[in-house]
């Protein structure tokens, strides 16, 4: 069975929009884009090539114009008029958003290490108006509806046949040759392939209830030291004080989740921003 990056696609566009917009989003429903949805309206199309392997695979976002306006205005704040066109500012702020959900897609995607889908790069591509009407697969098109605060907005992803079988969640196929699943539950290999340690605690009829628990958010946290402190030291404490703290320059940075050790990593770079490469994980380690 091909690897599913569904659940990463959702993940990043719902962490992108809240940390870009500072309002709390989430991914409601993803939906096959009917044929006579958007009709007659203006979208930005933004068209962006994944390259993975020896293949290449082309995305285009299609942001309606409801949901780019939205956009720019609350990256500005919301301290300007809501603008009822679309225009040149409009456009790039959406350009910011969808490179940012891909550069997000690909780091996450890749730090998963799946046999069949790695060493990810995106290229961000051109940006158009154009109107809505001009989603021509809407076939393999899929409406992402997700909400900012308490208002639902959408965006549509256009596939190409080259990604869509890394996408099973979404659109319900799989990769050409590979064994159907019709009921859609895990199975012992994917849970498997998600941590060994959570196959050899479940028995087989646990392994379908997991999958509940897929898309609870969860905080992840990367610990660089820690200190045992007076509290008569921290009320002296004032701008320009140094720390010093336990951990070595050396020594792998804890990684928590909800507050929890779960391995070991180190800092690197990504795209300018920080981030942690994993060196060990729950029994898995490397070198």
């Amino acid at each position: 069975m091909a690897s599913d990056i569904s659940n990463i696609i959702k993940s990043e566009i719902a962490t992108t929009l809240e940390s870009l917009l500072s309002l709390t989003s989430h991914v409601e429903s993803v939906s096959l884009l009917s044929e006579d949805e958007l009709k007659g309206s203006q979208c930005i199309k933004v068209n962006t090539t994944f390259e993975f392997g020896s293949k290449s695979s082309q995305w285009n976002f299609f942001i309606p114009s409801a949901t780019a306006t939205q956009f720019e205005y609350l990256m500005l704040g919301g301290v300007t008029d809501l603008k009822e066109a679309i225009d040149d500012e409009i456009t790039d702020a959406v350009k910011e958003i969808i490179s940012t959900i891909s550069g997000s897609v690909v780091t996450s995607v890749n730090a998963q290490g799946f046999d069949d889908i790695s060493g990810v790069k995106f290229t961000l591509g051109d940006s158009s108006v154009v109107s809505c009407d001009d989603i021509d697969n809407r076939q393999q098109s899929y409406k992402f509806v997700f909400k900012l605060n308490e208002d639902s907005f959408e965006l549509i992803i256009e596939f190409d046949s080259n990604i869509i079988g890394f996408l099973s969640s979404i659109s319900g196929k799989e990769k050409e040759g590979d064994s159907q699943n019709s009921s859609g539950a895990v199975t012992s290999k994917e849970v498997t392939g998600a941590g060994s340690i959570l196959n050899s605690l479940l028995g087989e009829e646990s392994v379908d209830n997991l999958r509940l628990l897929f898309d609870i958010k969860m905080k992840l946290s990367v610990r660089l030291g820690t200190k045992v402190c007076l509290l008569r030291d921290v009320i002296s404490w004032d701008i320009g004080e140094i720390i010093e703290l336990s951990q070595m320059t050396n020594e792998p940075l804890d990684i928590l989740v909800n507050g929890v050790i779960i391995g070991k990593g180190e800092a690197v770079i990504v795209d300018g921003k920080f981030g942690v490469k994993i060196k060990s994980i729950g029994v898995k380690k490397i070198n």
